[in-house]
């Protein structure tokens, strides 16, 4: 769903997840009803404007009268466009497309594209949401076959088989599972079903169904359990056969990656082409991009299995999520939106927790006065698989990544029902000691509000029923800031319980105080998808530079998880601090929707550079790194390194606002900026 409106400095549209993009128009005249636009829209606006502007993002430029498209590179000369219609489309937080006629020029800066019509002109503009959703359910027994057949049903999320299945507008959320006495698939459902003549074979087995569930839904693959066999990848009429056994763990998210990220390099040849730089590492192959293109699904995956990709493996980026989950029948309902993430998922293990890793503090005089008994948490070290971003959905309390429950995930599916409105974020102090991070927290949300529809309340001193009204109440997030004891949060009057709550509408959360997992976790279960928590007690000081980087990364459209990452960093307890619930969930997103990190290290007068935009929203989109030099299109997940001089990389962090990881420490652009020209 999307709403939108026009405000003084142009046409806003925003959709109920908080994603928002701004056309910035000085001149728009309300005119007519819209005209229709070449891809399908959610919301669509028309007016009379000479000119207009979006975010410096990809895009692209169509001619409806030739049906060129072309790419508009972020620091290109002006583009004159001829008399004609034209559409551009812009890969923005809410997916933008413009119909307007020339002629016209389009110039690009770092601040803005812009459309300049010269005399005003009628405009049509479209909005289209990222949000996903299931828009079915399949019913199945609860057993092995019945799972194995709502892998197979999830495929009819696919748009294409194409290689432009690799982005993730070509993919809907594959239908909801539920466990029932007999199967029932709808006939839109089993009329989407993909017929791509492969097949995916599996022992009667959940945990190895669950490890190739991935695979088997971005192939578009037909699932069959035969007991007694191993697993394996069929295609009969392509003449294809390859075995996933013995290793299934390591062999089917292989493959899974090495047929997604070629898909990512040969749909350039596609009618939705975008010449990344990756695209060249195809000059290994002896077969063209044009040719695996034209393939038929099974042909293609022989032929991408054939395929040397060993030698251009390292020039990819590493997958998004890694997901381990424990293999019950309850986790397995989970499964369509693990596959919407395309996240790999492997069984869960643990490894030896190290002495070092959270290291048995007697400080008790230098944590926050006046901190009652708290929650013990026996904590356990998941064996990490390969994933940028490693979540939990089983037993036990890990660190280094998030701790789900299934809960999340549906309540995630209640808070896109509502009606697109502003942000709605909560602070609340209950703890005196702590007044310096609530200005410092509530300042920043304040700056953000000027940029966004943001409704700030600022509390102080709740009672328990205050404190239970306000997470009953509808909240994007809540920062509390206080103490967290055996019986629950701290409040005026007492301690509350978040099992005593009789739900929680915070969609998500941040409790800043001292053992506060329990009572996160008890969020989600009540209602929120995703939080920050505390295992243990935390120092004042350290808490408060953990809380106002999280809320400066959280606003700038960080997922709950990547901000908790690199906001820990700024301390040497950064352990202390995790995620439970959807730690992929974003509060809101900036109209970039791929928010970047940027890595320095000094080395003399001259300093290694590393940009990194990723997100786990947007696998196997494409970015333009806003570092100095030639502008280039990479794939997301894929970092920019470059050599510059001190004065070259002050220039660049002034003109940004981000995170960056100054040898080894936490700051933001401007101040790492200060820093370097200090030691320059």
């Amino acid at each position: 769903m999307i709403d939108w409106d026009v405000s003084g400095n142009g046409v806003r549209a925003r959709d109920s997840a908080n994603r928002e993009v701004l056309v910035e128009t000085p001149d728009w005249t309300p005119c007519g009803e819209p005209a229709d636009l070449s891809h399908p829209v959610d919301a669509t606006a028309a007016g009379d404007l000479s000119s207009f502007s979006l975010p410096p993002l990809y895009a692209t430029i169509l001619d409806l009268d030739t049906t060129e498209t072309s790419d508009l590179s972020r620091d290109a000369d002006a583009v004159d466009l001829p008399a004609g219609a034209y559409e551009l489309n812009v890969d923005a937080a809410v997916k933008t497309y413009v119909k307007f006629r020339g002629p016209a020029t389009i110039e690009r800066t770092d601040d803005r594209l812009h459309v300049s019509l010269g005399d005003a002109d009628r405009v049509t503009i479209g909005f289209r949401s990222r949000i996903r959703a299931p828009s079915a359910t399949v019913t199945v027994p609860e057993t092995v076959e019945g799972v194995a057949a709502a892998v197979a049903a999830a495929s009819s999320a696919l748009r294409t088989t194409r290689p432009d299945r690799s982005f993730e507008t070509m993919r809907g959320h594959p239908p909801e599972v539920e466990f029932g006495d007999d199967y029932d698939v709808p006939a839109a459902v089993a009329d989407a079903v993909p017929d791509t003549g492969i097949d995916v074979c599996v022992p009667r087995d959940l945990e190895t169904l669950l490890t190739v569930a991935p695979l088997a839904y971005y192939l578009g693959a037909d699932v069959s359990v035969e007991p007694g066999e191993r697993a394996r990848v069929r295609a009969p009429d392509a003449d294809f056969a390859y075995d996933l056994g013995p290793n299934v763990v390591e062999r089917a998210p292989a493959l899974l990656a090495r047929v997604f990220w070629l898909d990512c390099l040969v749909r350039n040849a596609g009618p939705h082409g975008m010449d990344v730089a990756e695209t060249r590492l195809l000059d290994e192959f002896e077969t063209t991009a044009a040719e695996f293109y034209a393939m038929a699904p099974d042909e293609r995956l022989r032929a991408y299995v054939d395929a040397p990709y060993d030698r251009i493996a390292d020039g990819l980026p590493d997958w998004h999520l890694a997901m381990h989950v424990e293999p019950t029948l309850q986790n397995a309902e989970t499964l369509p939106f693990l596959l919407d993430r395309l996240s790999v998922i492997y069984p869960p293990e643990t490894a030896e927790l190290e002495s070092q890793e959270l290291m048995k503090r007697s400080l008790d005089d230098f944590y926050r006065a006046g901190v009652g008994p708290v929650a013990q948490v026996e904590m356990l070290k998941p064996r990490l698989r390969d994933g940028r971003v490693s979540g939990w959905l089983a037993d036990g309390t890990p660190i280094d990544v998030f701790k789900t429950l299934p809960e999340a995930y549906e309540n995630h599916l209640d808070y896109l029902d509502v009606s697109p409105g502003g942000i709605s974020v909560a602070v609340v102090l209950n703890d005196e000691a702590m007044r310096e991070e609530h200005e410092r927290v509530a300042e920043i949300y304040r700056e953000r509000a000027e940029d966004v529809d943001m409704d700030l309340r600022l509390e102080k001193n709740l009672t328990r029923a205050e404190l239970a009204a306000l997470l009953e109440d509808d909240h994007d997030f809540v920062h509390y800031i206080g103490h967290c004891e055996v019986d629950g949060l701290r409040c005026a009057d007492g301690n509350l319980a978040v099992s005593t709550i009789e739900e929680s509408n915070a969609q998500t959360f941040f409790l800043n105080a001292c053992g506060s997992y329990h009572e996160g976790l008890e969020l989600v279960r009540k209602g929120s998808v995703a939080g920050a928590v505390t295992f243990r007690k935390v120092l004042d000081e350290q808490a408060a530079k953990v809380g106002t980087a999280f809320a400066k990364l959280l606003v700038n459209g960080f997922s709950i998880d990547r901000a908790v990452r690199l906001a820990r960093r700024r301390i040497m307890m950064g352990k202390d601090y995790a995620v439970v619930g959807d730690g992929t969930q974003v509060v809101t997103e900036s109209e970039a929707a791929i928010p970047a990190t940027v890595t320095v290290d000094s080395a003399g007068d001259r300093f290694a550079v590393t940009y990194d935009a990723n997100s786990i929203w947007v696998h196997g989109g494409v970015y333009h790194a806003r570092t100095p030099g030639p502008s280039s299109l990479h794939l997301c997940g894929n970092s920019i390194e470059t050599e510059l001089s001190a004065g070259q990389t002050v220039s660049f962090l002034e003109q940004e606002e981000l995170p960056v990881i100054l040898d080894g420490e936490f700051h933001w652009s401007d101040d790492a900026a200060e820093r370097i020209r200090e030691m320059s």
